[in-house]
């Protein structure tokens, strides 16, 4: 995937729904993660030609976004955050429809309705009006018309949306087949944490139209430099009396702490201190921070922090 943007703007009148706006986003599956509001879907607007930016410049493949969509869009498939199906229209016609406008030949359009119905799982369901799917039935019918020309890139505004766990849990696993079975690049939008730690090789965090914190998953939650999971024996040491000096220690279940190192004090006098209270160190690892801290962190000093918290854990 090749999609940079420099200094985007979006207003929708007076609302700036994104800010001076530069990215560049690398290949994979990458997550475009925040609250509802905080620009995401405009974005993905933008970069389809929906919107019109007020200031900024985008490229995809190579291409500048703007001046040629339909040739932009032969190689972008979007799914849709709302409902958008022909209700008149079987899964197959829907498809097929869809591929036609997208430029294939009306045999070439039914072949590759077939084969993407059937990727996503509704090849038995195809020829029933779309009206009578279940919602989960409508998200694939919806990914299957994103991939009916066969695109390199892929975007997914809320894919998950509106899913029981039994089928967030399906698309996850299409999107993961997609990109690392099929190789296309995906740009997921999404204010869903766990469905970015799901499938993401990257995410790019965005608060109220800015980029607040960007960088493979990886990167984002390495583990910090004091902060270490351990498991002693015996379970009934009192590892906060004993490590009071060098380490504030956080119980997480029986035998097992999260410690977090007060400076200068170094891994060496956690493991001398236990060894002379006749402990035994069974586990002292590194504590990798969660993508909901990670987020919480980005956000933090731009206001209602707690209340991003709740809303973001899906």
């Amino acid at each position: 995937m090749s999609i940079e943007l420099v200094g985007l703007t979006i207003r929708y009148g007076d609302h700036v729904a994104v800010e001076d706006l530069s990215v560049t986003l690398p290949g994979g599956t990458v997550g475009l993660l925040g609250r509802n509001g905080a620009g995401k879907s405009s974005i993905l607007k933008a970069l389809l030609g929906l919107v019109q930016p007020s200031a900024g410049t985008m490229r995809v493949e190579g291409l500048p976004v703007g001046h040629d969509a339909a040739t932009l869009r032969q190689h972008v498939g979007y799914m849709p955050e709302r409902d958008a199906h022909i209700p008149a229209c079987s899964g197959f016609e829907m498809v097929a429809l869809l591929g036609r406008l997208g430029g294939l030949q009306r045999r070439d359009a039914w072949r590759r309705a077939h084969e993407v119905l059937y990727l996503v799982g509704l090849g038995e369901q195809r020829y029933r009006p779309v009206a009578g799917y279940s919602a989960g039935m409508r998200q694939k019918v919806k990914l299957a018309a994103a991939l009916v020309h066969d695109p390199r890139i892929l975007f997914l505004d809320e894919p998950t949306n509106g899913l029981d766990p039994s089928g967030r849990d399906d698309m996850l696993g299409l999107v993961r087949q997609l990109s690392r079975g099929l190789g296309k690049s995906v740009l997921m939008s999404t204010h869903i944490l766990p469905d970015v730690e799901a499938v993401c090789d990257a995410a790019v965090v965005l608060e109220r139209g800015r980029v607040v914190a960007q960088g493979s998953i990886a990167e984002l939650t390495r583990a910090g430099p004091r902060r270490w999971a351990l498991a002693v024996e015996p379970v009934t040491l009192p590892l906060d009396r004993i490590l009071e000096e060098c380490a504030t220690v956080r119980p997480t279940r029986v035998g097992a702490h999260e410690i977090e190192l007060r400076p200068p004090a170094t891994p060496a006098q956690v493991f001398a201190a236990i060894v002379a209270a006749g402990g035994v160190v069974r586990t002292f690892v590194p504590r990798r921070r969660t993508l909901e801290e990670v987020f919480l962190e980005a956000v933090q000093g731009r206001g209602g922090a707690a209340e991003i918290g709740a809303e973001v854990r899906g």
